[in-house]
């Protein structure tokens, strides 16, 4: 009698100790939460070679140094020296070359920009060292900050929100909404919007209206990669809030724009 009721006690012991790993080993809510910095969250897709984080939506690395990243070659692009992620790059390649057979020569002129590069443009505006629309100094024209924020993010973004932060993105053959009126720019962007789908790309910055009310203004130049952007976009709708946007003059007022609802995801619903 006695032996039998120590097995009993022995079996239920260690049921119980079982049950007690297995639940050590589940994540709980608070294990999964972001707080303070950005942690680590992976993508799934096959299309990335390593499992992207915060840190790089935000554009918190070195392009020349990433293993995903290729340099553009000079037969694409206006300049040496810009990066883009290799499956943008390669789709590009195959895009530029049957454009070409259609007399249309798409150059890169701007592509992947980290977080460095993007706080070099948006605090140049903001300090007036660089001009907007063509000659207003913001620094005496606009004294308020979110007022300022504002006219920058006409068409520039708030570092740690670009999508050129990716590799995904790139701006073709001129940053002016006039050269799209003219033939040779009204023959290329109508060439790309019959295209550019084929290849993967997809305009994120569409005419504003009631599609898109929010965001950017219109840039026919600006061109994604979706196999690669969009899980990234994904993740940033998830994961991304306006407080990890520091480090830039003007940061404090993210949170009162709303530039992730508002403007990293203000994008053509197409492009989502």
């Amino acid at each position: 009698m006695s032996r039998c009721f120590l097995w009993i006690c022995f079996f239920h012991f260690a049921v119980v100790a079982c049950q007690s790993q297995a639940a050590s080993e589940q994540p709980t809510v608070q294990d999964t939460l972001i707080t303070g910095n950005p942690t680590p969250v992976s993508v799934s897709t096959d299309t990335l070679a390593t499992p992207y984080d915060l840190n790089y939506v935000m554009g918190k690395f070195d392009p020349t140094v990433h293993p995903d990243f290729v340099v553009v070659d000079k037969k694409y692009a206006n300049r040496e020296g810009m990066y883009l992620h290799k499956d943008t790059y390669a789709a590009f390649q195959k895009m530029h070359e049957a454009a070409l057979k259609d007399g249309v020569k798409l150059t890169v002129i701007s592509a992947t920009r980290n977080f460095e590069a993007q706080k070099r443009i948006w605090e140049a505006k903001w300090n007036g060292e660089r001009l907007v629309k063509g000659d207003e100094n913001l620094a005496k024209t606009t004294p308020d900050p979110k007022a300022r924020a504002l006219k920058i993010l006409l068409y520039s973004s708030m570092p740690s929100s670009s999508r050129h932060h990716w590799g995904t993105d790139l701006d073709i053959n001129d940053l002016s909404l006039e050269y799209f009126e003219q033939p040779e720019g009204k023959k290329m962007y109508n060439w790309m919007q019959q295209h550019a789908a084929k290849y993967g790309f997809c305009q994120p910055y569409s005419p504003k209206g009631e599609a898109r009310p929010q965001g950017y203004e219109e840039e026919k130049w600006h061109w994604s990669y979706l196999p690669v952007a969009k899980p990234l976009t994904g993740l940033a709708a998830r994961h991304l809030k306006d407080e990890y946007l520091t480090g830039f003059l003007g940061a404090s007022e993210a949170a009162k724009i709303g530039v992730v609802r508002n403007y990293v995801l203000g994008i053509n619903q197409a492009c989502l």
